[in-house]
């Protein structure tokens, strides 16, 4: 009886708190139970925040050795001369799976948004214990309201959940796109509460396993996983995005995904539910199977470029850097693929050899957008182009592109539709005229081409040396006179 005075005194207290001038600060820790342990005892790891709620906070840490049980709860408040001050407690339970040394190393939780850091432990267990009660399943208060005391029962709520992988096509052929989606669905009426379990570790393993050998991908790169309200079957989930990619098959083998598991937590709650709420949920698993899929991949139809040309649905957008072209001067011309599928594949256009065009090989420019399930962008070929002769050519004639498109399950070609009016004059006239050979032609105007033979050639020589000889004799006679 005097226990439930107590209580009762208690209770008519809470509204004298409300009405109390509030004034504390607030902050969070996390506490490291005993470390010395026997075999048949709980290891456990408190949070505590004081003066606030606690709405969140990250998973408890994994410990070698151990097992997760579950989580219990606890609050209390002080009143100290009529300041309030209060905090709420959550503490995680791991039971040893066997005796010995174990080490949990430094970690860090979140709570609140907010990282607090502890600096773990070693923990020793050793031999067993004479078995006692779980303190974690009993509730102090059941004896004064009608309940029962000793060990708390706990019972499992039905989920409306479930979790998938999706594709959005079950058919395509090689090199056309399809995307695949991994996600957690809770229907909206759902009343199990559930958590996501060590979702990074979890979700690294299953990417592994659903990437095909035989295809390409593109990744969404989901970085925040956000729920967002879904019908299926005319009922209204919410779904949570775990993973999304595109996938391209590079060869006609089916593209299989494997059965994926994942391990959630899963709260049972009481049957005999606390006046004070004390342990009225316990921390269970869950786990969660998709269904395997297999994509069939068909072969593409006969054709000479079959093993070259990108699937999808495309079309040609071009432009030009003007509207009135001459010889001799280049043109910027813009070649630019747009459409849905795999942009990274996309190969340049097919360059027809003129010998009225220097042609260059092009810069090429891509970008590629997400949205939904569907991968789109384009790819920009720009060209540059030199006309070496007047006259007027369809561009057409010199470019093209050559695609396969699924939803004709045909093969069909991007051409320009620019004509272009070439004006100025010939590159035949322009290369002659750069080279001047007038002075060379006046020069051989003032020489005749006949032939002179190799013995007149010698008598001319003889004669002309004679005479200088006589020039110079005559020369020496005179100055030896004077």
């Amino acid at each position: 009886m005097e226990a439930l005075k107590k209580i009762t005194l208690y209770i008519l207290s809470i509204p004298l708190i409300f009405l109390t001038n509030l004034a504390f600060s607030q902050d969070a820790t996390i506490k490291i139970g005993n470390n010395q342990i026997a075999v048949n005892e709980y290891f456990s790891i408190t949070i505590t925040l004081n003066n606030e709620q606690i709405k969140s906070y990250s998973n408890f840490p994994d410990i070698p050795g151990f097992q997760k049980r579950g989580v219990s709860s606890s609050s209390s408040t002080n009143i100290v001369n009529g300041q309030i001050s209060f905090s709420i407690s959550y503490t995680q339970n791991y039971a040893p799976t066997k005796e010995g040394k174990f080490k949990l190393p430094a970690f860090t939780m979140e709570i609140n948004g907010k990282k607090i850091q502890s600096s773990g432990t070693v923990i020793t267990v050793g031999p067993a214990k004479q078995q006692q009660d779980d303190p974690f399943d009993n509730d102090p208060f059941a004896d004064f309201f009608g309940g029962r005391g000793g060990p708390k029962e706990y019972m499992d709520v039905k989920e409306d959940a479930f979790f998938a992988l999706t594709t959005t096509k079950d058919k395509v052929y090689v090199g056309e796109g399809f995307t695949a989606t991994l996600a957690f669905y809770v229907a909206e009426n759902n009343r199990a509460e559930m958590q996501f379990y060590d979702l990074q570790n979890q979700l690294m393993s299953l990417i592994k396993k659903i990437k095909p050998a035989n295809c390409l991908e593109e990744n969404f790169n989901i970085e925040e996983i956000q729920p967002e309200q879904v019908m299926i079957d005319g009922k209204k989930y919410m779904e949570y995005k775990l993973f999304r990619a595109a996938y391209y098959p590079i060869n006609k083998e089916p593209v299989k995904f494997p059965a994926l598991s994942m391990k959630m937590i899963k709260y049972k709650v009481a049957k005999v539910p606390s006046f004070f709420g004390f342990n009225n949920k316990k921390q269970d698993f869950k786990d969660f199977f998709t269904k395997p899929k297999t994509i069939i991949v068909k072969d593409l139809p006969p054709h000479p470029l079959k093993e070259n040309v990108a699937v999808g649905v495309y079309k040609l957008e071009e432009s030009i850097n003007s509207r009135k072209f001459t010889t001799g001067k280049s043109i910027n011309y813009n070649f630019k693929i747009t459409g849905e599928g795999n942009i990274m594949a996309i190969q340049k256009p097919i360059v027809n050899e003129n010998k009225n065009f220097d042609i260059y090989p092009p810069n090429i420019y891509q970008d590629i957008k997400k949205n939904g399930v569907s991968v789109t962008g384009s790819k920009n070929f720009n060209f540059f182009l030199i006309p070496k002769e007047p006259g007027d050519y369809k561009l057409n004639e010199l470019l093209s592109w050559i695609y396969f498109n699924p939803k004709t399950s045909k093969y069909d070609t991007l051409k320009p539709r620019i004509t272009l009016n070439v004006k100025g004059e010939s590159s035949k006239n322009l290369a002659v005229g750069a080279n001047d050979y007038g002075e060379f032609t006046d020069l051989m105007e003032n020489y005749d081409n006949n032939f002179i033979s190799p013995e007149k050639d010698t008598y001319i020589k003889w004669l002309t040396n004679a005479f200088l000889a006589g020039i110079f004799a005559l020369t020496l006679v005179v100055l030896f006179k004077k």
